[in-house]
């Protein structure tokens, strides 16, 4: 089954600029473009002399605008629109699993807006099983020139990143772009290392040429599935976080893999990928490890 790309719009400058950013994608990739508006009655949410119907015509007139914009600029996209009465979280949430990613707007340098706001984003970013792009107000189709590259972190054993890398290499592949792979490492506490750990250590020469064989190794079954991929490696000691910004300072996509951590107050994305969000330029895509 082919799955379509969908936009969650909001009426927000930055869900525009992700639906602008996903209709290019869905171009790009020969995909189809779901526009959704999920939308949650308040029990004593004050809408004045209209109704419930009213409220639901008055939303839809404006989905049905910002889709029509997208249309007239991109004619030959397959488009439909869809706006859903729920729990805005869990709306998203299945709109996501249905969808071969979800793209959605992110004001980024601060909290996140719209459909981000609180424990909604944080629960459709960490729930979801299909990537998740989070596009700021500012992105521009521009920032998509040739020379930018699209940064991926890798982190973990190949099959682990698999699909952050696989994300990556269709996403360069699809924008004639190279694939600027990352790998951040840290020295680890000395009760850490087991002897085969040391002994993979002493076989590679050290730390340094360690991480360097895992990054390349992790990026060999891509490399040879996208042969017209550029590719350039990073390894860097520092925080993963920090090294992912410093290299993606004029990339065009960013893409980061995303454990999900329980806590007492719900799911919780990780560190890096909490942290690019927050101040990454470009579009961030956070996609489930494997």
């Amino acid at each position: 089954m082919t799955r379509p790309i969908t936009a969650g719009v909001d009426g927000s400058p930055e869900s525009h600029a992700a639906l602008s950013w996903a209709a290019r994608e869905a171009v790009r990739r020969n995909l189809a473009l779901r526009v959704v508006h999920a939308w949650e009655l308040v029990p004593d949410q004050a809408f004045g002399a209209a109704s419930r119907e009213t409220h639901d015509q008055w939303v839809r007139e404006g989905v049905d605008e910002a889709a029509r914009s997208v249309a007239e600029r991109h004619p030959e996209l397959d488009l439909t629109v869809d706006v859903v009465e729920g729990g805005t979280a869990h709306s998203l949430a299945e709109a996501a699993a249905q969808a071969e990613m979800l793209v959605l707007g992110s004001r980024g340098h601060g909290a996140l807006v719209g459909f981000l706001l609180g424990s909604v984003g944080q629960h459709v970013i960490a729930e979801s099983a299909r990537p998740v792009v989070l596009v700021r107000a500012e992105d521009r189709a521009s920032d998509e020139a040739a020379g930018r590259e699209v940064v991926v972190g890798q982190h973990g054993d190949p099959e682990e990143s698999a699909p952050a890398l696989r994300f990556a290499f269709e996403a360069a592949a699809a924008r004639g772009a190279a694939v600027h792979a990352v790998r951040a490492w840290s020295l680890p506490p000395v009760f850490a290392y087991s002897p085969g750990s040391l002994k993979l250590l002493d076989e590679a020469g050290g730390l340094e040429p360690y991480e360097k064989n895992a990054l390349a190794a992790a990026l060999e079954p891509w490399r040879e599935r996208f042969p017209d991929v550029p590719v350039t490696q990073h390894v860097e000691m520092g925080s993963a976080g920090e090294v992912l910004l410093s290299v993606a300072s004029r990339a065009q996509l960013l893409v980061v893999g995303r454990r999900a951590r329980r806590s007492a107050v719900g799911a919780r994305i990780g560190s890096v990928a909490h942290g690019v969000l927050h101040h990454a330029h470009c579009p961030v895509a956070v996609v489930p490890h494997g």
